[in-house]
């Protein structure tokens, strides 16, 4: 259970003569450690590693309601190296010069402030991306472990906002970002690289992002589009999912199309859950290539099984499989026809395996 701390200013309230609204901070994480092994043509690997099945953190979060339906909210999480106890670095300008922090403790994940209603949530500062709240939500896998969503793959490396920007301005209709619906929902986001004028790269790590859907029941679709400024080629990343919970199964599909500067990518994935007794078959087959001489193309199939302990705790197993084709001279996108899996590395044209076995607990 998440504990939380009630801050109660009551008798500052009655020394002022007003009446102080109720707030509460939340202090929450998750922890998930897994012995991971990859196997590629050239070399393996077997590590101890987080987030074999969800990102391992440490956050807080707090919420004051401030009367006729309005709140303010924050919320301050960061990414942890369980393994070695190491944090996880942040970029402040959304361009690869941002990167800072290194093995550090930053809130690299979330730190936002905003204000909400029955309008919707504006939200300031670091945030998850639209684009990527509509990949993580259509992926069996949740983009986590050795069986992660193929279609991150491609650009993510090279595009700083693929998941997160910082200095944004977001607002969200009828969804928190992950859970959303009843009926249509959406979010639009602004984010800026903070540069000086006058530079050819003044407008680096400026973008935007925005993601609209329809949710009824066991179904679930969504659009998310969004592009990011760099004078070496602006970054796209456009993709739709949508899911239908049969009960016996949950199925989900996706699509993508991307861009950075003159090289196209595209792919697919399709997957879904089947519940077993107190725990869950995952699975997902992906398929990405890209629009250039040699035309690397990846297809990767995972499967996975979650045994929940509890509400909290649940242990895992997941292992993938990914087969490369073509060649490619140009670090445009990470699909190089040698993509490995859990550390591994493989040659171009090559495939590499992997597994991951762990447990996760959350609190």
């Amino acid at each position: 259970m998440r504990h939380s701390i009630i801050a109660l200013a009551a008798l500052a309230a009655i020394a002022a003569g007003s009446a102080q609204a109720q707030s509460s901070v939340t202090l929450y994480g998750l922890v998930d450690a897994a012995l991971a092994h990859g196997s590629g043509d050239i070399s393996n690997k077997t590590q101890l590693k987080g987030s074999g099945y969800n990102s391992s953190h440490f956050g807080m979060r707090g919420t004051e309601d401030l009367g006729g339906g309005l709140s303010a909210s924050f919320a301050l999480e960061a990414g942890v190296n369980n393994d070695s106890g190491a944090g996880q670095g942040t970029n402040t300008n959304n361009q690869p010069s941002g990167g800072t922090g290194g093995n550090a403790l930053t809130f690299n994940r979330q730190s936002w402030l905003s204000l909400a209603g029955s309008w919707g949530e504006l939200r300031v500062g670091r945030d998850y991306t639209p684009q990527f709240r509509n990949t993580d939500v259509f992926d069996p896998m949740g983009t986590n472990g050795v069986g992660t969503n193929l279609l991150l793959f491609p650009m993510v490396d090279y595009i700083p906002t693929y998941v997160r920007a910082s200095n944004g301005v977001a607002y969200l209709f009828n969804t928190n970002g992950w859970s959303s619906g009843p009926g249509f929902y959406g979010t639009v986001q602004y984010y800026l690289g903070e540069n000086n004028s006058g530079a050819a790269t003044s407008s680096d790590g400026n973008g935007a992002g925005a993601r609209i859907g329809y949710a009824t029941g066991p179904f679930n679709v969504s659009l998310a589009v969004s592009r990011t400024k760099y004078a070496a080629g602006d970054a796209k990343q456009n993709n739709a999912g949508v899911s239908y919970d049969f009960g016996a199964a949950k199925v989900m599909a996706q699509f993508a199309s991307d861009s950075l500067g003159s090289v196209d990518g595209r792919g697919y994935l399709v997957g879904g859950h089947v519940p077993v007794g107190a725990g869950v078959i995952r699975l997902s087959y992906a398929r990405y290539s890209l629009d250039m001489a040699g035309d690397p193309t990846s297809k990767k199939l995972a499967v996975g099984y979650v045994h929940n302990l509890s509400k909290r705790t649940a242990l895992f197993a997941t292992f993938a499989r990914v087969n490369n084709r073509g060649t490619v001279a140009s670090n445009a996108g990470t699909i190089n026809a040698s993509i490995a899996l859990n550390g591994a590395v493989t040659g171009p044209s090559g495939s590499s395996s992997g597994y991951d076995f762990g447990i996760r607990h959350s609190f």
